[in-house]
């Protein structure tokens, strides 16, 4: 048997380690929002050859009056490559000034065949109001989960431990946030599945926790708590481990996938879903299950 609560401690010192290395990259490298929820226009041109970013992204910057985030982006299996523009405003964009940008464009890069292969913009207003019903939906779903556990595991105090469960995704979703920082994804609607999808993960592999210790509480009613904790998640650790495992080589496979093919939608998602997995594993098993401990020791000494 593992001893999960005595090395409490360590568990929560990593957890502050990564958390506080999250923050460190929040301020080096800043939050980044997406075109969808700032509003804005992303443009990607078709080319042959070399081209220079920094060229284009001054001619668009010239012929639109707008900062503008030029990348290259190269297909592995077709080798053909793009230029992607990212244009944030407070407005989307005309098919006039499109047109004009295409123009300049076309006529600086005649050589290198330079075409439009695709425009997507979004208006102000509707990225505002994507973030906000996003981050409701999160809300949502975490009081939902609280509500859940609180009544289905009443026999094991279930307000304590569906909080316990609610702080243990609170720290998946940071370690999520953190990791479109630190790769400097700007956050998009993937954010927000991805965050969905790892509360509901998280908390499936917790929810089989918490029955193994209200299992274990009816076959040892004198065992002490912190030894039937100990006890319940050093039995369901190896299932616990072996799903994730399995998700996370899954969601690699579909990240390398999307890598070779330059599907952006795909990567942004895979990358940070991997690492949420990790994260969520890690806290059923590391940090939900003490926190609960600390809690009905706490309730204990109070009476």
């Amino acid at each position: 048997m593992i001893k999960f609560y005595e090395k409490r401690k360590i568990f929560f010192a990593i957890s502050a380690f990564i958390l506080a290395l999250g923050l460190i990259f929040i301020y080096v490298n800043g939050v980044k929002l997406s075109i969808q929820f700032k509003g804005g226009a992303i443009l990607k041109y078709s080319y042959e050859g070399e081209i220079d970013i920094n060229k284009v992204a001054e001619i668009s910057s010239d012929v639109l009056n707008r900062i503008t985030e030029v990348q290259i982006t190269e297909d592995i299996a077709t080798k053909s490559k793009k230029a992607v523009l990212n244009l944030s405003g407070n407005s989307g964009l005309s098919a006039e000034e499109q047109d004009k940008l295409n123009e300049a464009l076309e006529q600086e890069f005649s050589e290198n065949n330079l075409v439009l292969a695709e425009s997507n913009v979004v208006e102000p207003f509707i990225g505002k109001t994507f973030l906000t019903k996003g981050i409701i939906a999160v809300l949502i779903s975490s009081v939902m989960i609280v509500l859940y556990v609180w009544i289905r595991f009443k026999r094991i105090s279930g307000l304590s431990a569906g909080i316990a469960a609610l702080l243990a995704l609170f720290h998946d979703v940071l370690v999520v946030f953190f990791i479109f920082v630190i790769f400097r994804i700007p956050l998009n609607d993937s954010f927000i599945a991805v965050v969905l999808t790892i509360i509901g993960f998280s908390v499936n592999d917790t929810i089989v926790i918490y029955d193994r210790i209200r299992e274990n509480k009816k076959l040892f009613p004198k065992m002490d708590v912190e030894e039937l904790v100990d006890t319940s998640i050093t039995q369901s650790m190896t299932r616990s481990i072996n799903t994730t495992v399995t998700t996370v080589l899954s969601v690699l496979v579909l990240y390398i996938f999307a890598l070779l093919y330059d599907i952006e939608s795909i990567k942004f998602f895979a990358l940070p879903m991997a690492f949420g997995l990790l994260s969520g594993c890690y806290s059923t098993i590391c940090i939900a299950g003490p926190i609960w401990v600390m809690w009905q020791k706490r309730k204990k000494s109070t009476v």
